[in-house]
């Protein structure tokens, strides 16, 4: 449909406990794939409720031209339905088997309508979608997350809607079923809004849309061509605030330099008045006159002043608040060709199933190596890096682990305690660091102030990655070895570029589980390994 659109009006929510999210949000979205991008809590997925009708605006209103299709982050699916269900054929299934079965009642064929075709669809959607096993009658509860996605993704599909809204649409996915959904949402010629922190899907969109307090910038582009608008626009602002901060400064010298000679003049006028011998009168006239001179010249360098401040806090607004994590953590450095870990023959037991090949997998991992370990979703990857910190013991095999600390990272980020604030939290860690010190190296992690002092349990994710990281690389003794298991999972994009500069600081060996190859790029991955049907290989270049 050409001229399927989005339009919000003056669109403006706020929460049962009066939080506003929107305050007249206006915007026009046309045909084509656009990127929804803003930090982690500034209302991306509640803008795509409220365009879904799942949400009602308090003020404004939002229009959809054409039929909508919505994959929501969270899927509202139970375990019970069946694959045909999830996708909506299960009616008209049953009504063409009826029909083929001789059953001409006139409620099958308005049941199927033009859908004759339906079966060959649905399996054509589900290949396409790296789905190709599924039987249509199969149990959703039998399935994998990223299985369940993808489903969910071929439902909308298979509605054929003109307006499509997709909420992490890759979160949970392996490389091969992101490869898959990449290729579909080509291919889709309606309304795309899509959010999404996964840069290799953003750099497949036509525009990016960033969400920023109660306006919505649109850029021309994908994402890529998104930063470098964003990076420009940073450069300016920069300029500006340099320029702005001279100015305010020479206004402020100017200024104390007028009120100087004022007083330099008044000083001379005095003496000269008294020296001249003139009448009270007049001088107290003259006196006045001058007086009144300087404060008109003060008060014409305070409006200046002032309106200099103006400029310099107009120019601040318009440089983003990205802050980056750097630092210096010497204690966290390895020799090099340290064996940290060494495993032989490892295998572990699921329900009386081995998760490994025959023989088991073996894993040497050694200082300061940066390894990348991926594979597809299921075949045990987080189950190998448990068997590397003990978490899990294995039923068969060998296990060696060097004097060195191993942290471990879950995808959960459910290793400090909630109820205890980040500096109390920290304390644990390092109780030997003296107060002083940890609150500086807090500072660093981007706790500054009061934020130090609110409970994990409050944190966004990116706060609790933030109070994680600064808890795992900071402790005594420090870690030798860190394990990350899909650490930028439901991160924003600052988020990710926090966690970059931290692991980036990072001078110990780390495995990292990502599918994620541009974050793998970023933090200096030198080694890489695949575990696929039961197998451990050493592979030497990126999946594609």
């Amino acid at each position: 449909m050409s001229d399927a659109a989005i339009t919000c009006s003056n669109l403006s929510f706020a929460w049962p406990d009066d939080t506003p999210v929107f305050d007249g949000l206006s915007f026009t979205l046309a045909p084509g794939r656009t990127g929804l991008v803003a930090p982690n809590g500034s209302g991306k997925s509640t803008l795509l409720k409220l365009i879904a009708g799942e949400l009602k605006p308090t003020a404004g209103s939002v229009s959809v031209n054409g039929s909508l299709g919505h994959l929501p982050q969270s899927l509202p699916l139970t375990g019970t339905l069946t694959v045909a269900e999830v996708l909506g054929v299960d009616s008209v299934i049953r009504a063409l088997d009826a029909v083929e079965s001789g059953d001409v009642s006139e409620e099958h064929f308005t049941t199927i309508g033009d859908d004759w075709d339906i079966e060959e669809r649905t399996r054509a959607q589900l290949d396409r979608l790296g789905l190709a096993g599924l039987t249509l009658d199969r149990s959703l509860s039998t399935l994998s997350g990223g299985q369940a996605v993808s489903l969910g993704l071929a439902a909308q599909l298979l509605r054929r809607p003109d307006v499509l809204l997709l909420d992490e649409p890759t979160n949970n996915l392996d490389l091969q079923a992101r490869h898959k959904l990449y290729d579909a949402l080509e291919d889709f010629t309606g309304c795309l809004l899509l959010v999404s922190h996964d840069r290799a899907l953003l750099d497949r969109m036509e525009r990016i849309a960033e969400l920023g307090g109660d306006e919505l910038r649109f850029y021309g582009g994908d994402f890529t061509m998104y930063e470098e608008a964003v990076r420009a626009e940073q450069e300016v602002a920069e300029k500006n605030i340099r320029n702005a901060e001279q100015e305010l400064k020479r206004e402020k010298r100017e200024m104390q330099q007028a009120r100087e000679r004022a007083e330099r003049r008044q000083s001379n006028a005095a003496r000269n008045l008294k020296s001249a011998g003139l009448p009270r009168i007049f001088a107290g006239n003259m006196k006045r006159g001058a007086q009144e001179s300087a404060g008109r010249a003060g008060q014409m360098h305070a409006t200046r002043v002032s309106e200099a401040k103006a400029r310099l806090d107009e120019a601040g607004r318009a440089l983003r608040d990205d802050q980056h994590i750097t630092l210096e953590l010497p204690d966290t450095q390895v020799p090099a060709g340290r064996n940290l870990f060494i495993g032989e023959g490892m295998q572990v037991h699921h329900a009386g199933k081995a998760v490994f090949a025959d023989g088991g997998v073996g894993l040497t991992v050694r200082g300061p190596e940066r390894t990348a370990l991926t594979g597809p979703n299921g075949a045990g990857k987080t189950t190998l890096l448990r068997l590397v910190t003990g978490d899990l013991a294995p039923d068969a095999g060998e296990i060696k682990r060097g004097e060195g600390r191993i942290a471990y990272l879950s995808q959960r980020l459910d290793l400090l305690d909630p109820e205890r604030t980040v500096a109390e939290n920290f304390a644990a860690f390092a109780p030997e660091r003296p107060e002083a010190e940890r609150m500086n190296l807090l500072v660093r992690f981007l706790f500054r102030g009061a934020g130090a002092h609110l409970p994990v349990g409050v944190l966004s994710g990116g706060e609790r990655l933030r109070a994680t990281l600064a808890c795992v690389l900071c402790a005594e003794p420090a870690p030798q070895l860190l394990l990350l298991d899909e650490p930028t999972n439901n991160l924003d994009l600052v988020s990710v570029g926090q966690l970059q500069g931290a692991l980036n600081s990072y001078q110990g060996a780390f495995v990292v589980i990502s599918h994620d190859e541009r974050f793998l790029a970023d933090i200096g991955v030198n080694r890489r390994l695949r575990l696929a049907e039961g197998t451990l290989m050493e592979t030497g270049a990126p999946e594609v």
